[in-house]
């Protein structure tokens, strides 16, 4: 079969955490949910293409020329829950002109399977991973079309939708390939806080059973690769792709520290040309793991600060002190790996003050890079499920469904308004980011033109164009500076 992928772009949503134009820097990733998918058909020796349209600035009738060009026999879509809408309005669109059958995977499956097909557009769903859904579905749609054959489908037979069961244990993401990185414009992506190209993102761990309120992969089932598994991938980045610096996007790289330290020994025996950055807690790390990492080409951690707050800490069962944040961050820059540090804006309890007392200590730990968020009740978080407990009310599925405007969700563990929150979060950024001495000090670091323009846009445009509460932007585009100069 011949097999279509399409990532669309999407604009800013005011239910998302982030402001926008965080979200308008934030980067230009690969779309890896749909790598996967796409290396498993070629395993199986089906034809495939991939269409990164965000990306490449296509346009619907741009992508519509490549498909028709490409003929494919059934396309594929990855659905999240913020971008829901935006994407199926690519479906819509190329449905109408293909007649072909749809298929989409994505988070949103795992929250709601069955809402998520209800359009008639879309055929089918892949409700967990692909890694045995995607085979066996081409092979009823080539052969008996027994579709409840296939596991972890949901599919319409007959004015019913219906859900397979997905296979128990849950596939292990070692046997997955490697994601189809040749399909990909791999030179043009970047993140903010990228030093060197060609950049990707990786993910060598799907899972994590930490018990965070507000993280959608609390309690979940830790799935990993091999470090063998890890190294070969990165080895194929590098010689293959030219790529020279990686970010690992698992929910924690570090929870299995004896994986960890094997990867890292692997890559100081591979002797490459690399960096990379991942997401840590703060309490996975010691200084033998941090200068095994820092040897290894570990240049930068994303870590879960989250709060300076002990009590807030608590609430959010982050299962970490105050004491560790403040050794743990110092430990890694002595060592010399870059820092980025998520701060929670609107934690429960939240007042102006606990506001001003979490930016004094994000400066006093020195963090070379913050990401300030708006704390927002995601879905399968938590927090989500006491807000739909509490208000008998699931915004998230009636956005999916259609019948409500987006806006932003409530915050009624806070007595601030999401108005005062979008105005705090905009002031943090600013006097973080705005500083002489760490305005000085980024300026030095910087390795390259394009490194440059991207900070320097990104802090005139948070100084400027940064509205003190978000509002709904039809221009909205991902900052891609591929097209300047």
């Amino acid at each position: 079969m011949k097999f279509a992928l399409v990532f669309n772009p999407f604009k800013y949503k005011l239910h998302e955490e982030n402001l926008k134009i965080v979200q308008k820097y934030f980067g230009l990733f690969p779309p890896l949910s749909l790598t996967w998918p796409a290396a498993i058909a070629e395993q199986h020796g089906h034809q495939v293409i991939l269409i990164d349209a965000r990306t490449l600035g296509l346009t619907k009738e741009e992508v519509l020329d490549r498909l028709i060009q490409f003929q494919p026999d059934i396309m594929g879509f990855m659905m999240t829950t913020y971008m829901y809408r935006e994407t199926l309005e690519w479906i819509v669109y190329f449905k109408k002109r293909l007649k072909i059958p749809v298929v989409i995977g994505g988070y949103n499956l795992r929250v709601y399977p069955k809402e998520s097909i209800m359009p008639g557009e879309i055929d089918f769903g892949v409700v967990n991973s692909s890694l045995y859904t995607i085979p066996e579905l081409f092979k009823q749609l080539e052969s008996e079309r027994r579709f409840d054959d296939v596991p972890g489908l949901v599919y319409k037979e007959k004015g019913e939708i219906i859900q397979t069961p997905s296979l128990k244990p849950e596939e292990r993401f070692e046997d997955y390939p490697n994601p189809a990185r040749h399909l990909l414009p791999n030179e043009l992506y970047a993140e903010f806080p990228t030093e060197r190209r060609n950049f990707t993102a990786m993910v060598t761990s799907k899972g994590c059973p930490m018990r965070c309120k507000f993280c959608e992969a609390g309690r979940t089932y830790y799935n990993p690769r091999s470090a063998k598994k890890v190294v070969d991938e990165i080895q194929e980045c590098y010689y293959k792709y030219n790529i020279k610096e990686i970010d690992i996007f698992d929910y924690e790289f570090l929870i299995d520290r004896k994986r960890a330290l094997d990867i890292c020994k692997r890559l100081q025996e591979k002797k490459m040309d690399i960096t990379w950055a991942c997401r840590s807690r703060i309490d996975s790390v010691d200084e033998k793991l941090l200068q095994e990492m820092k040897n290894a080409g570990c240049c930068r951690i994303y870590y879960g600060v989250e709060s300076g707050n002990q009590n807030t800490l608590d609430e959010l069962n982050k299962g970490i002190t105050v004491k560790q944040i403040k050794d743990n961050i110092r430990l890694t820059k002595e060592i010399g790996i870059k820092t980025l540090g998520f701060i929670l804006i609107g934690v429960p309890g939240e007042t102006k003050q606990t506001i001003k007392n979490n930016l004094r200590f994000a400066k006093s730990l020195d963090l070379d890079y913050v990401q300030f968020s708006k704390l927002t009740a995601k879905p399968l978080t938590d927090m989500w499920k006491q807000l739909v407990k509490d208000t008998n009310y699931d915004y998230w599925k009636e956005y999916i469904l259609g019948n409500t405007v987006e806006r932003p969700l409530p915050r009624p563990w806070t007595k601030l308004s999401n108005k005062e929150i979008d105005e705090l979060t905009k002031r943090c950024y600013i006097s973080y980011y705005f500083r002489p001495l760490f305005l000085l000090k980024a300026v030095l670091e910087i390795k390259s033109f394009k490194e440059f323009k991207r900070k320097f846009f990104a802090f005139w445009d948070m100084l400027f164009k940064q509205e003190n509460v978000s509002k709904v932007d039809g221009k909205f585009e991902a900052f891609n500076e591929n097209k300047f100069f």
